[in-house]
């Protein structure tokens, strides 16, 4: 399995490459280019002028130099995330839901339903808390090490301890 290699914020605006201040709103994004997904990040100003097309994206703060990092993720914002790879086929896409999925299922908005086999490979089925409506996801059969990795690697993109 190939890792992503998705950065930190490097406290630029990826469009002006403008230093992001302290303190200053500004959003986080996952952006396509060719097979990968790159973090790019942009200030207010220019996302609401250019409305960059992003595959997903969150709004944050830049911490200050001495502030201490919380650790906190919108779970609507996971959740999101979450559904937009619904559609995904490659394989590292199918995984990176997978780990998604777990922690979804952690948080307790995602239940457990019932698993079925369909070509060849295992679906689950849960149901999403506080609604009656139901999502699949691919089991790609992942090693206890590459669930770690890419858990790793999304609270990276997050900047979150997950």
């Amino acid at each position: 399995m190939e890792e992503w290699a998705i950065s930190k914020t490097i406290g630029k605006c990826f469009g002006t490459d403008r230093i992001i201040q302290p303190g200053e709103e500004y959003f986080a994004a996952l952006a396509e280019t060719g097979q990968e997904l790159q973090r790019q990040d942009f200030s207010a100003e220019y996302w609401n002028e250019k409305h960059p097309a992003v595959y997903c994206f969150w709004k944050t703060k830049m911490p200050q130099p001495d502030q201490k990092k919380k650790i906190f993720i919108d779970d609507d914002m996971l959740f999101s995330f979450f559904e937009r790879l619904s559609s995904e086929t490659d394989a590292e896409r199918l995984s990176f839901r997978f780990v998604l999925t777990l922690i979804l299922m952690r948080k307790r908005k995602l239940k457990y339903d019932s698993t079925r086999n369909e070509n060849g490979g295992e679906i689950w089925r849960l149901r999403i808390t506080g609604t009656d409506r139901y999502a699949d996801v691919v089991n790609p059969h992942l090693q206890e090490s590459q669930i770690e990795q890419l858990s790793t690697q999304i609270s990276q993109i997050l900047q979150a301890d997950l």
